[in-house]
């Protein structure tokens, strides 16, 4: 490592949040002052609330509805499709053996 190049290191520097020592982490600062850690923000408290900027939650909400909507749909056709393809086919069986009869 050279020498003179790095800023000094602090290994016991004190962390603050809202004025109150949280702890001491390792650092280029001697003292940090910070507005969010672990122990106060809603994601490690459990307190995580979902805030609706513009209803971006409820458009989110609603394409993810069509999209489900649009998976059921696409299931049922393909089953009346099936359903289409099984008859037709029971219709292509039969039909030979009326052509037959006819030309007798």
């Amino acid at each position: 490592m050279k020498q003179g190049i790095h800023p000094p290191y602090y290994p016991e520097a004190k962390v603050y949040v809202g004025g109150v020592l949280v702890g001491t982490v390792g650092s280029t600062k001697p003292e940090l002052h910070v507005d969010v850690w672990s122990g106060n923000h809603p994601f490690y408290t459990g307190e995580q609330r979902i805030i609706d900027t513009e209803g971006q939650v409820d458009r989110f909400q609603k394409r993810l509805s069509r999209k489900a909507d649009n998976l059921v749909d696409k299931a049922e056709k393909a089953r009346r499709r099936r359903a289409k393809r099984q008859i037709a086919e029971i219709v292509d069986e039969e039909a030979p053996a009326e052509t037959q009869q006819a030309e007798t």
